[in-house]
């Protein structure tokens, strides 16, 4: 115990590092007590309080954390950043920035996703800010080591090594080990060399001509990847408890299906809207021809025998043949019902009808004829 204050007097308060530790204090105990609320909450346990809601309203901590950080970050400017004040607006300040982070992902996604798989990227959020500040505290050197004058360029090229391998390492979609590598240098240059994810930033923009890269970084991730996820999933599990799942009737479900359907819809080319404008013309015809309206407004008449035609039709000259006086704009119409067909996309077609031979029962007459097709 002696061993440990002496410690901190040397490395922590004689270093002027203990608003810093404050602020890491703060923001690892909030974390922890809020994950273990919420927990004891989702299990609906009697002997702890519920939720904080005032007249029906459920505030989220969030709203406390922005609290304590407000509190906390302008205290110190009005303090000017004296001694002991410093140290307790910096405890305040990292328990806001724990109740903050907590909720990460509601801020990103703006919805309440807490105990959703979306819900995961706060924890990643929190515990990027607990390596950062813990990198912060032990000094710009990793490890904790201290530069002299023979050794300062030679750590300050590890140090921008160290970084370059960490953003390299980022971006091939390996969190943990860029977080981590963050304190040990060797990490981060090992994942900067391995291959990256078949789903990484670096694999679409490196991976896309190279298949046999890709199929190598596949093949990878279906043997070593999964069981790190598996154990990822489970660390996850023990610290900010399992996910729902959410059934398909659920209304996140519903909202979810809806946004990606307004997202498909919305990249509909050019091409697609033309064919679904063709589509309903094409309706619309067929629905107006079965209607018994003829474009121009004219309605069809039926001779004596109900076949269009006086007698049997002949020469479809008789009273409500093609060539009475009800029909006498009938070519003019014709080829403009063509000119229609044509803009809507359907083929130009002409049925022949011998001379003298009457409509069929019950078909409009302006109605042509389907020819069958004659096999040789």
């Amino acid at each position: 115990m002696t061993t440990l204050l002496d410690g901190y007097r040397e490395h922590i308060v004689a270093a002027h590092k203990q608003p810093l530790f404050l602020l890491l204090v703060g923001f690892i105990t909030s974390f922890v007590f809020i994950r273990f609320s919420v927990r004891m909450i989702r299990a609906q346990v009697r002997w702890w309080p519920g939720n904080v809601t005032p007249g029906g309203l459920h505030i989220h901590h969030m709203v406390f954390g922005l609290g304590f950080l407000l509190v906390g970050g302008i205290g110190v400017f009005a303090t000017y950043g004296g001694h002991p004040w410093i140290d307790l607006f910096g405890l305040l300040f990292g328990i806001g920035c724990g109740l903050v982070l907590d909720e990460f992902a509601l801020i990103l996604h703006l919805d309440d996703v807490y105990w959703s798989e979306q819900g995961r990227k706060s924890v990643d959020a929190v515990i990027f800010g607990i390596l950062f500040t813990g990198l912060l505290l032990v000094g710009y050197v990793p490890l904790g080591a201290e530069p002299t004058g023979e050794t300062r360029w030679g750590l300050v090229t590890v140090i921008s090594v160290n970084a370059l391998a960490m953003v390299v390492t980022l971006l091939k979609g390996k969190m943990w080990t860029g977080l981590l590598g963050i304190m040990v240098p060797g990490l981060s240059w090992v994942g900067a060399i391995r291959l990256a994810r078949p789903s990484s930033p670096w694999a679409r923009w490196r991976y896309a001509g190279r298949p046999r890269r890709r199929a190598r970084a596949l093949r990878r991730e279906r043997r070593l990847h999964r069981r790190a996820d598996i154990a990822r999933t489970w660390l996850f599990d023990l610290i900010a408890g399992a996910p729902d799942k959410v059934s398909a009737n659920h209304p996140a479900a519903h909202r979810v299906a809806e946004r990606m359907a307004a997202r498909a819809s919305a990249h509909l080319d050019a091409h697609a809207a033309r064919a679904l404008t063709r589509r309903s013309a094409r309706l619309a015809d067929r629905r107006s021809a079965a209607g018994g309206e003829h474009p121009s407004g004219n309605h069809r008449t039926s001779g004596a025998n109900g076949n269009g035609g006086a007698g049997n039709g002949a020469a479809y000259g008789g009273a409500g043949g093609y060539g009475g006086p009800a029909d006498q704009a009938g070519p003019r119409d014709g080829s403009q019902r063509r000119r229609r067909t044509v803009r809507a996309g359907r083929d130009r077609t002409y049925a022949v009808r011998p001379t003298g031979q009457p409509l069929r029962p019950g078909r409009h007459r302006w109605l042509r004829p389907r020819t069958r097709r004659m096999s040789r």
